[in-house]
């Protein structure tokens, strides 16, 4: 079986896709506003650490089969892209993209006291895996605390001045927390201690 080839147009430029700029390749990257920054830049960091998270809870949201988990963490997905705007803004020009603020800090502990309520709370460290929806709960808590690092670090650095991004990642990973237990129970497993022995 033979394949076609495409023919070669000698001389031609083809176009370039709209998956990828070029811009980059020498190691920088642009913000929202005026400048260019490289790569390993503490505003870069926290932003991609934030997309990662954002990815988790996909994966969780994918893998998750109790009722409430899904919609919350879509909610919560929506608010991390809003959240990266802000971060991935120049100082400047945050303000412009500031949606994340004490009323979506309240929401997250709201939500989790009523979960709470429903599942209680270990005495004790768990170990993640009981079924597929609670381990992915489990990597994405983890990779909303890096997040919360590295936003933790840019902040301190005089990058980031809204306290209420700070609040919402952390109340984030006691999310993912309570919705694992969740998945735990609705799967009718016992939630895994770890034992110091």
């Amino acid at each position: 079986m033979q394949f076609n080839k495409p023919a070669r147009r000698v001389g031609i430029i083809a176009p370039m896709s709209p998956f990828y700029t070029r811009t980059g390749d020498e190691g920088n990257t642009g913000l929202l506003g005026e400048g260019r920054v490289p790569k390993f830049d503490l505003r870069i960091e926290a932003l991609g650490a934030v997309d990662e998270a954002t990815a988790a809870l996909g994966m969780a949201r994918s893998a998750c089969q109790a009722e409430q988990t899904a919609p919350l963490l879509l909610q919560t997905q929506q608010d991390l892209y809003l959240l990266m705007a802000e971060v991935g803004a120049t100082p400047e020009n945050a303000g412009k993209f500031r949606k994340i603020d004490d009323k979506k800090v309240t929401w997250l502990e709201e939500q989790t006291d009523l979960l709470e309520k429903q599942v209680g709370v270990p005495s004790e460290f768990i170990l993640p895996g009981e079924n597929p929806g609670s381990a992915a709960l489990a990597l994405a808590r983890t990779v909303v605390r890096r997040a919360e690092r590295r936003a933790v670090e840019l902040h301190h650095n005089g990058g980031l001045e809204n306290p209420h991004l700070l609040a919402y990642l952390n109340r984030l990973s006691s999310l993912c927390f309570v919705l694992e237990l969740l998945e735990n129970q609705h799967a009718g497993q016992h939630t895994r201690l770890a034992k110091n022995k």
